[in-house]
């Protein structure tokens, strides 16, 4: 039986803390293809597609087929030169000198076998961002638990069938489409689903937003994780399967512990006191802040009429005193009408946030998807390098756990020292000056103008690192990969929190992640661009990126001017409050009407 959201509200911390696991297991795992690509090829997906006579369905991991040597590579056969150890009992020779084809694991590799998985891989990819737009209108209007619970098992399923599918791969690698598809699905459901957690963290949203973020971001290095285990001997099919029984764990402790409701936002949090007035003779539901705020303006103004004569009662310095329903309908003053889906997508903010967020997704998946080919070139074939590299990139994507509480922290700046416009009203004594607080939605435009602003730097910097052909120095684009890729989502998710409705908060984040998708499926015609006409150099693909990824500093031009023109109606309400206070004589206003 689902839980309530009061219960619910106690458990956050469980929640949270294995919602950050299940999101490094399980999440978007897909984001480290390198090391799921050299696991692929070694166990046959699409070797078929390497023409070489003689090969056929006997090729696997215990017998491989022995190619015909002829006597003139008799003494090349006999040496260690070119061999690459993928791990106990994996190994990867060249057939014949230099520009022969190659083997692994006994399976023939081929520039076409790259072409093929590295679609299945654009499927796969596409899919984690494209299915949140449906996610976010399902999850706002029915909440988390059937999307997790729907999530962990398509993740599930993924892996049997990626198991299956090696078990003859000659006949079956067309199910590595499929997998990844429920793998994607599975994993955005995992990731979007958890990013409901932080509404129930108050002014720390955005950085618990951030934390979800960076674990999903970080799931890359399951992959690389699993290829280790891989290395050490144990088989892939029993991997996979030992992970889609892990996967019916998470579904359980979403079946026990998420709630069938939508989390409440911020504003909201109050969800348990649900009051009907009809004794006052009216019928109102409130919450959290707006009840605090009515019964202490109505205490406040019983103990002022109290403290009159009963003649005067009616009366005080010629003001009516109100105490009726009308009043407080007054003083509690109705919160402003949520803006349409459609007029908020078509705000400045929103439309300047998807060609970030557009351009950023397709230079990072080019990137990821384009990464072993790139190495290949840098070292000249060396596959033993290439493996090194490949899991040295997988290992730095736990630094996105590590990193994005950073942008978290930034989108958190100061927000408890900020007036959020529903703080009661002290007098003031004569004499003494009232302390002026910042507007809480200014400072969350500039908090969020600060971290898209670094952003977009660190993005620049790792374009440039991109077009020196130096294999040291892809170190430091590893490292500007993961922090980007980390930075970009939680600087989006703090941005859309804080300038939108909660209500919307799920569809916004999908619509983005909709969009973007389709935009950074561009990546596949660009590798084939490079393999092709290129001959596998990306420095012009890389150039026309670095010139796009500078149309990401349009949004923080923007939020400079949005956070000037709130200042400007913010120092117009202070204005009005002036003379209101002075017509009235009090530093209360609310006291008389």
């Amino acid at each position: 039986m689902a839980p309530t959201l009061a219960t619910a509200f106690a458990r956050r911390w469980w929640m949270a803390v294995t919602a950050i696991i299940e999101n490094l297991l399980f999440s978007a795992v897909l984001l480290g293809w390198g090391s799921l690509l050299i696991m692929l090829k070694s166990e046959g997906f699409y070797s078929y597609l390497c023409n070489e006579e003689g090969n056929s369905s006997s090729y696997n991991l215990s017998i491989p087929l022995e190619p015909p040597v002829s006597d003139e590579y008799a003494e090349f056969y006999d040496s260690e030169v070119g061999v690459v150890g993928l791990g106990d009992g994996v190994e990867m020779r060249p057939l014949v000198p230099m520009d022969g084809p190659l083997r692994m694991n006994g399976w023939l590799i081929c520039k076409e076998q790259d072409e093929m998985l590295n679609l299945a891989f654009t499927v796969g990819s596409f899919l984690l961002s494209a299915i949140t737009l449906p996610l976010g209108i399902v999850m706002d209007k029915y909440g988390p638990r059937k999307l997790r619970l729907l999530g962990s098992t398509c993740f599930g399923l993924s892996c049997l069938l990626i198991a299956y599918g090696a078990y003859k791969p000659n006949e079956l690698s067309v199910l590595i489409f499929i997998a990844l598809t429920f793998n994607g699905f599975g994993g955005m459901c995992m990731t979007f689903t958890s990013l409901t957690l932080p509404s129930m963290f108050g002014d720390l949203r955005s950085t618990f937003i951030a934390l979800m973020i960076g674990s999903y971001a970080s799931s890359a290095v399951t992959f690389p994780g699993v290829k280790v285990i891989y290395d050490l001997g144990i088989p892939f099919i029993t991997i996979l399967v030992v992970w889609a029984a892990c996967a019916g764990l998470v579904f359980l402790n979403c079946f026990f512990n998420w709630p069938l409701e939508p989390f409440p936002g911020p504003e909201d949090m109050d969800y348990t006191v649900k009051i009907k007035f009809s004794w006052l003779g009216f019928d109102h539901k409130i919450t959290g802040k707006q009840f605090y705020h009515q019964v202490t303006t109505v205490g406040r103004r019983l103990s002022v009429g109290n403290s009159l004569k009963q003649k005067e009662l009616a009366t005080k310095d010629g003001h009516k005193l109100c105490l009726s329903t009308m009043d407080l309908e007054m003083e509690c003053k109705p919160q402003n009408e949520t803006p349409s889906f459609f007029k908020t997508i078509s705000t400045p903010i929103f439309l300047l946030s998807l060609v970030t967020m557009s351009i950023t997704q397709l230079r990072l998946l080019f990137y990821m998807g384009a990464l072993n080919s790139v190495l290949e070139a840098l070292t000249d074939g060396d596959l033993n390098t290439v493996s090194l590299y490949s899991s040295i990139f997988g290992v730095l994507q736990l630094l996105c756990l590590m990193t994005t509480p950073v942008i978290g922290q930034i989108m958190d700046w100061k927000l408890k020292d900020c007036d959020d416009g529903e703080d009661e009203k002290e007098p003031c004594s004569k004499g003494e000056p009232k302390k002026k607080r910042r507007d809480k939605k200014t400072q969350k435009v500039t908090n969020a103008l600060r971290a898209f602003l670094l952003t977009n730097i660190l993005l620049v910097g790792f374009g440039i690192t991109c077009l020196v052909p130096n294999l040291p120095l892809q170190i430091v684009s590893f490292l500007l990969h993961t922090v980007v890729r980390g930075f970009v989502h939680s600087a989006v998710g703090g941005l859309y929190a804080a300038v939108y409705p909660s209500s919307q908060f799920g569809s916004l984040t999908g619509m983005q992640s909709l969009v973007s998708a389709v935009f950074a499926l561009l990546q596949q015609p660009l590798f084939l661009a490079m393999m092709g006409p290129l001959q596998g150099d990306p420095f012009w693909v890389n150039i026309g990126l670095l010139g796009l990824s500078m149309l990401g500093f349009l949004l923080p031009l923007y939020l400079i001017c949005y956070r000037w023109t709130l200042n400007k109606e913010q120092q117009e309400k202070e204005n009005d409050a002036k003379i209101y206070i002075k017509i009235n004589g009090t530093d209360i206003p609310e006291a008389y009407v």
